[in-house]
Parts: structure tokens; sequence; C-alpha cells
């Protein structure tokens, strides 16, 4: 049920910048799928960032460490105080789930409807 996005014609994307990806022939595409929104692909703070931090752990949530608590503080400082929870997960999908699973345990339901 996974289709690729271009069969008859498939892209091979093998670098990207700022908003744009780019194929193996040079040619530029706006990328409106991966995230790009946020900060762009190699970004050089992003990339700082990522690399100061691999460079003293790489590892996902699922253990505690201290720059996941400071993060949650300072991510909810800035929201209401009804909202000062956070659930890190790893992809769109686990957060979509977890959301789910939530909303499911909260009203009781089992019911979802969802929009195209």
């Amino acid at each position: 049920s996974c289709k690729v996005f271009y069969a008859k014609d498939p892209l091979k994307i093998v670098r990207a910048q700022g908003q744009y990806m780019f194929d193996e022939k040079g040619e530029k595409y706006l990328d409106c799928i991966n995230n790009v929104a946020h900060v762009g692909h190699s970004h050089p703070y992003v990339i700082k960032a990522a690399t100061k931090q691999m460079e003293l752990l790489n590892t996902n949530s699922r253990f505690l460490h201290d720059s996941l608590v400071q993060y949650a503080q300072r991510l909810t400082a800035t929201l209401p105080e009804k909202l000062s929870v956070c659930y890190f997960v790893n992809s769109g999908s686990e957060a979509n789930d977890l959301a789910l699973r939530l909303a499911r345990q909260y009203r009781g339901h089992q019911d979802v409807i969802t929009l195209e």
C-alpha cells in the first residue's frame, strides 16, 4: 500500500540546501514535503547543534538526559500553564499515534474522523 511518489519517472535526490532539493542532474525542486518550513535543509546552526549533541550523546528520547528536561522546561515556559506536559517522540507517525491514544483514553471513545 506504500507507493513511490513518482513511479513512472522517479527522482533521485542527491543533496538539499535551504528549501530546495537537487537531483542527480542538478535540477532544483522546491521541497514541500520534508518539514523544511522550520529551518530548511543544511541550516548551519542546526548542523552545529546536532554535531555538538552527537559528540556528547547520540540516542533517542527513551533514556533520561538533562538536555530533554532543559528543553521541556524552556518549551513549556512559552506555553499556557495547562500545556505543561511534554511527550517526546521520534516521528510524526508516533506523534499521531500518541495523540490518538491520549484522546481515546481521555474521551473513552474509539472512533476517529479524518479529513484529507
